[in-house]
């Protein structure tokens, strides 16, 4: 009987083993619980609040996890749930045998004894009908997930994945979609209602069986009091709380944002660099604007606000738009590519500085001008012969932009603004042409602002060769090849970014001047506007040592509307931004890279030995190779200065050497109609004339002589290439010469076509009085076109 019993205890021991064994071999294949269903893609301000979120690809509003779980909550499920959460290693047997207990005494299932590790391991197999066999697979489920995982992260699943109602997934949807607030701001009452919740969600949650779910919140708040875990007077307050009473939306502060996530990286929670108040005060600003603007039928609106120390981005308003879906509300007019109007002319007047081929106070033509059937106008239709680079700027002239582009070439600025960043500009400097400077290309607003924070950064930080980083996204997480592209350094020294910006802060607003002393700031403010062609764009770009600001108005669709201009429709919004700004200074000079030249205030350029008003200015020191100032003349004049005289008639002696500021024919007659003190040279003395002077007679048009192409007309036949001179007297004749054989005679309107063939040739122009105009020109043949 003994060695009976000894065999019956072996095989019992074996069978135990097996099993233990067979149990074993079931936990290492099994897999550790695990969540990889889709999830919402949620943006947070810089301080953690939500700026928006966009529901996962399967309906739920399921948040990736958070940074950490709220302690209310924690301790709410833990007492309602698990209360020996933190004693066992996944599996409770006292649980166990109590639910058993349970359920026999009241012969059906009132308790699973599921502790809240066997829980997750039911959530992570979506859920399964109830059996006995799958209780036991979620007990060994549960068992590997604590081998693998802390207790503090289990919790931290379950209330990322815990069922909360609807299709509302996880505490932190459930807090924001129930409370309208983040899991972190959770009262008593309003955590114990999400532990409950999980329970039985889709019997339970708020604006379903209210009652019942009240009654199952205040018991957990009686059962936390009788533990201690809150005071009496804790649990009254939260149980006089009301449920909540409906759904929330969710917060849409960055809903341009938030889409350019879902677009690019979707599912994952990020952190950006937004202010959010600065970001409300921005977007209600640019809604009272849109309101305005709306009258005219203009009805979206952008902004965008850059940190200039740091390149963050601290406000990003996409688009405030009229209510509608024909009103392309949902379309980011921060990235959107838009006709950039005259934005751009900074950057010429940069790029010009930095080559040395400008200075900032150098004269520039601004006279009608025609270029292959191009013909660009100031937006005031008014001409003043000839201006100042800077002030050409400020008042934001076309054709002396124009002048300054034909001179630089479209495609050395198009390679110095794809240097700068722009990535928009892509198709060929011939496709653009001339009009690249006044709106033929497309820019978007955000490479735009990020362009000017570039030179702000440079001139902040003028000691360092390569670019400071700055990054014009509102994230942290920017990629390696981004980084690296930040990294480059800019085509500008600081010292053509300061003239620059100082040219930008004496701003004469553009030529519609009216009311913009209404937008005067105590805050120094360099700032320019733009308008694209039609009134479909209106631009305003501003800064100082601290921010910068960038505006966007019109119409998604591309409809213009008459009267929109950036200082109507974008500068309010960009002043009313800064006001919003703490301070912002100024910047001071970089003297390195700068020199003390001595330059004619007349001209601009550099003072030559007949310039009679100079001064000591600071240039950059690429100017230094700029030549010297090419308008001041040597006039030999009576002893009464009446009369210009030559010593083929008039005593040497007896003559007067006057230095005069002599503009080209067609630059002098607008010119001085703004500039009444200009000194016209005097006429020739009676039986002095025909002193040969070049300098009487002006070649317009075409500009390049050594490569003239003869157009063909429409029935194939041979054209004529236009020629357009101007003379000083507007009265006088021209009298055309091609080598040496007269042509044609001219006066008024001093125009002539002329069928010249290939090769070189002579042109001659004389008026009445004898001044000559003498040019070498080239015409191409047919074989020099392929």
């Amino acid at each position: 009987m003994k060695q009976r019993g000894l065999w019956h205890s072996g095989w019992r021991a074996v069978t135990l083993i097996c099993c233990f064994v067979v149990l074993l071999v079931i936990a290492a294949i099994l897999p550790v619980p695990a969540f990889d269903r889709p999830l919402s893609t949620v943006v947070l301000a810089e301080d953690g609040r939500l700026l928006g979120a966009h529901i996962a690809d399967d309906g739920q509003w399921r948040f990736p996890p958070g940074e950490s779980l709220n302690k209310k909550y924690s301790m709410a499920l833990i007492h309602y749930e698990d209360r020996c959460f933190y004693g066992h290693p996944g599996v409770n047997p006292v649980a166990l045998v109590r639910a058993l207990y349970l359920n026999l005494r009241q012969g059906e299932i009132v308790s699973g004894g599921s502790t809240i590790s066997m829980q997750l391991a039911r959530m992570s197999g979506r859920n399964p009908p109830r059996t006995v066999p799958r209780k036991v697979l979620e007990m060994m489920m549960a068992l590997k997930l604590e081998l693998f995982h802390g207790k503090d992260e289990i919790l931290a699943m379950y209330a990322s994945n815990a069922p909360f109602g609807g299709n509302v997934v996880g505490i932190d949807a459930g807090s924001w979609r129930y409370f309208g607030r983040g899991a972190d701001d959770l009262s008593w009452a309003e955590a114990c209602m999400l532990a409950v919740l999980p329970n039985a969600p889709s019997l339970v949650y708020p604006g379903v069986n209210d009652p019942r779910l009240k009654k199952k919140r205040d018991e957990l708040l009686d059962l936390l009091c009788e533990r201690g875990v809150i005071d009496a007077m804790t649990r009254d307050l939260a149980v006089d709380e009301e449920l909540p009473g409906r759904i929330h939306d969710l917060p849409a502060a960055g809903a341009h944002i938030t889409a350019h996530y879902v677009n690019d990286r979707p599912g994952g929670r990020y952190r950006t660099t937004i202010d959010y108040d600065l970001q409300e005060n921005v977007l209600a600003a640019a809604g009272r604007h849109h309101d305005i603007n709306m009258q005219n039928g203009v009805h979206n609106i952008a902004a965008l606000v850059v940190e200039a120390e740091t390149g963050r981005v601290l406000a990003y308003a996409g688009n405030v738009s009229t209510p509608g879906e024909e009103h392309g509300g949902n379309v980011d007019m921060i990235r959107a590519r838009r006709s950039t109007g005259s934005i751009l002319k900074p950057f010429l007047y940069a790029a010009m500085l930095e080559s040395g081929e400008l200075l900032p106070e150098m004269l520039v033509r601004d006279v009608p001008v025609e270029f292959g059937g191009y013909s660009p106008e100031n937006f005031n239709l008014e001409y003043n012969g000839a201006v100042h680079a800077s002030e050409a700027l400020r008042r934001s002239l076309n054709i002396p932009a124009v002048e300054m582009l034909l001179d630089y070439s479209p495609a050395r600025f198009l390679l110095f603004l794809r240097e700068m960043g722009f990535t928009t500009f892509d198709r060929s400097a011939g496709n653009y042409g001339l009009s690249l400077i006044l709106g033929g290309g497309e820019a978007c607003l955000h490479e735009l602002v990020g362009a000017y924070a570039h030179m702000v950064m440079r001139l902040k930080h003028p000691g360092e060769q390569g670019d400071v980083e700055i990054y014009a996204e509102p994230c942290y997480d920017i990629s390696e090849q981004e980084m690296l592209a930040m990294d480059e350094a800019l085509p500008l020294t600081p010292a053509s970014a300061w003239f620059t910006f100082k040219a930008l802060r004496d701003v004469n607003r553009p030529e519609d001047r009216t009311g913009w002393e209404h937008f005067a700031s105590s805050d120094e403010i360099a700032w320019k506007t733009g308008t694209s062609y039609g009134y479909r764009d209106a631009w305003a770009i501003g800064f100082n040592s601290d921010y910068v600001v960038g505006v966007w108005t019109g119409n998604a669709d591309g409809e213009g509307r008459a009267g929109l201009t950036g200082l109507s429709g974008a500068a309010p919004l960009l002043f009313d931004i800064f006001d919003l700004l703490d301070g912002g200074g100024w910047f001071e000079m970089p003297t390195a890279g700068m020199s003390e030249v001595e330059i004619c205030l007349e001209s601009g350029h550099r003072a030559g030995p007949l310039c009679t008003r100079t001064a000591m200015r600071m240039i950059p020191g690429s100017g230094l190779v700029s030549s010297a100032c090419p308008y001041h003349k040597l006039v030999h004049l009576d002893s009464e200065r009446k009369y210009r005289v030559s010593d083929a008639c008039y005593s040497a002696q007896a003559m007067e050497h006057v230095s005069y500021f002599v503009l080209p024919p067609s630059q002098e007659w607008y010119y001085r109609k703004h500039h009444p003190g200009y000194r016209e040279i005097p006429p020739w003395m009676p039986g002095c004339e025909g002193g040969g002077d070049d300098n009487n007679i002006e070649l317009l048009y075409p500009r390049k002589l050594d490569g003239l192409y003869i157009p063909l007309e429409h029935d194939g036949s041979r054209g004529r290439i236009v020629f357009e001179a101007a003379v000083r007297d507007r009265d006088e004749k021209l009298y055309w010469h091609l080598d040496e054989q007269f042509i044609a005679e001219t006066q008024l309107i001093h125009q002539v076509g002329i069928d010249a063939g290939p090769g070189e040739h002579i042109l001659t122009l004389v008026d009445s009085k004898g001044n000559r105009l003498v040019r070498n020109i080239t015409v191409l043949g047919k074989e020099s076109r392929k």
